[in-house]
């Protein structure tokens, strides 16, 4: 999937890939945790949980990409929860499913796993920006 469908760029664009999506349904993606990233330092060992939420929303925006949208925003975030961590050299596994539609919104539940194991989840909200 072409990343510029966003427009997020470095170093704000937290997904390297999306490997599948369904618009209005669902979409996958990832993204390589590396030492050289911004927010991994000396006392940051681990991407902060408030990126990886911002990962998911980035992964959930795909989902808004139908025809007639131009873009999704991130509206709501509701249950963020923290299970664990996604450290250097770890590949941050996103993935985005929408529950409902409600007046130019969606929403869905995204998950963010490292080798299966749970890192957080969320409830998002996806505002649909029509293309006029």
């Amino acid at each position: 999937m072409n990343m510029s469908a966003l427009p997020h760029r470095y170093p704000f664009l937290f997904v390297d890939r999306v490997v599948e999506h369904e618009p209005g349904k669902s979409a996958k993606g990832y993204k390589l945790i590396s030492e050289n990233d911004w927010y991994i330092t000396e006392t940051q060992k681990e991407m902060p949980f408030s990126i990886v939420i911002e990962a998911l929303a980035q992964t959930a925006a795909f989902t808004a990409l139908t025809e007639g949208t131009e873009i999704g925003f991130l509206s709501s975030v509701k249950k963020a929860e923290c299970f664990g961590r996604a450290v250097p050299g770890d590949k941050l596994d996103l993935y985005f499913e929408v529950l409902r539609y409600k007046r130019g919104f969606l929403f869905g539940k995204g998950l963010a796993s490292v080798n299966g194991q749970k890192v957080a989840e969320a409830e998002l909200g996806i505002y649909m920006e029509s293309g006029t």
